[in-house]
């Protein structure tokens, strides 16, 4: 397989915006209120408030940074937007499908900044182009590269027959774990869905999957499940089984293979272009939303080697990076 077949761009376009020179209002102070699925130390979000300070936003001076992290404990998210919404902000942060549902429940007129997979397909926006209403961001195409994903872990594992894919609720709809039963299927493989919907579930899911003697494992695109990575790479490694994610940044740390997009640039480079403009007063309407155009398959030989899995020297070549 030829990797232009393997590894294709999948719809969207970034926009292109001029560079932004106009500095803050002088004297002014701002706010962020940010409901995010991982803690704020994590590196896209440290890549994207220090890219402020780029633009003369800086945290303890002309602006407050007030953070929610919800990944851990989903249930809890109600109330921590509660708690994050009762001061108003000048800008709003939500990623992932939960969080951007409570904030746009909050607000109709305080700018939302979002980012999940995707923001058409989600209702959050009407368009890519024209978002309408108080809410723009990015839309990472990540679940619709779940079935890349699939076909991927399908190519590594040979002989596979029966396979699983673990699936937060919250954000992969049912016609989309239906696509990718249907595509496994056709290559003669069943495959087992393991629904979850807050994080002590995910470890009795993994176990459920491997129960089932599956011989793979599709950890489906998730602010949920990319917020408990590490509990996930350790559970797949200690059970021999292996695994797909989302990020490329997800197979540096640990896990077994990843297609996708890097996350910390989409962070650094494209929300905080965006939430400058917002802060300067740009209306979220009159912002596209933007998409991805580059994306990176990485593979992790040492994970490789410790499930005992080999990779064949085709597999390797396909791959952007491999982690020796």
């Amino acid at each position: 397989m030829r990797r232009r077949d393997f590894i294709t761009l999948v719809g969207g376009t970034a926009a292109t915006w001029p560079t932004v020179a106009r500095a803050q209002e002088a004297g002014r102070k701002y706010r962020i209120a940010a409901l995010l699925p991982g803690p704020r130390n994590q590196p896209n979000y440290v890549g994207l408030f220090d890219e402020l300070q780029q633009f003369g936003f800086i945290e303890g001076q002309n602006l407050m940074i007030d953070v929610r992290s919800y990944g851990e404990h989903i249930e809890l998210l109600s109330k921590y937007a509660e708690e994050l919404f009762a001061t108003p902000a000048n800008v709003i942060i939500a990623a992932g499908n939960p969080a951007i549902r409570a904030a746009q429940q909050a607000t109709k007129t305080i700018p939302i900044l979002a980012f999940t997979d995707d923001m058409v397909g989600s209702g959050f926006v009407s368009s890519l182009a024209k978002p309408g209403g108080n809410t723009t961001g990015v839309s990472s195409l990540t679940t619709e590269l779940d079935g890349k994903r699939q076909e991927i872990l399908i190519e590594a594992v040979p002989g596979l027959r029966h396979m699983a894919a673990l699936a937060d609720t919250n954000t992969t709809a049912p016609r989309q774990l239906e696509a990718l039963q249907d595509a496994a299927h056709t290559r003669g493989i069943e495959l087992s869905i393991h629904r979850v919907i807050k994080a002590d579930e995910i470890a009795p899911a993994i176990d459920a999957a491997k129960k089932l003697e599956v011989g793979a494992l599709n950890v489906l695109a998730s602010p949920l499940l990319f917020a408990n990575r590490q509990l996930i790479i350790e559970r797949t490694a200690a059970l021999r089984l292996p695994a797909i994610y989302q990020w490329p940044e997800m197979a540096e740390e640990g896990g077994f293979l990843a297609y996708g997009p890097r996350l910390v640039p989409l962070y650094r480079d494209i929300m905080a272009r965006q939430l400058v403009k917002l802060l300067r007063g740009i209306k979220p309407a009159n912002l596209p939303v933007e998409q991805p155009t580059k994306f990176e398959f990485v593979i992790n030989m040492k994970t490789a080697n410790t499930l005992g899995l080999p990779v064949s020297r085709s597999m390797q070549l396909l791959a952007d990076e491999v982690i020796e």
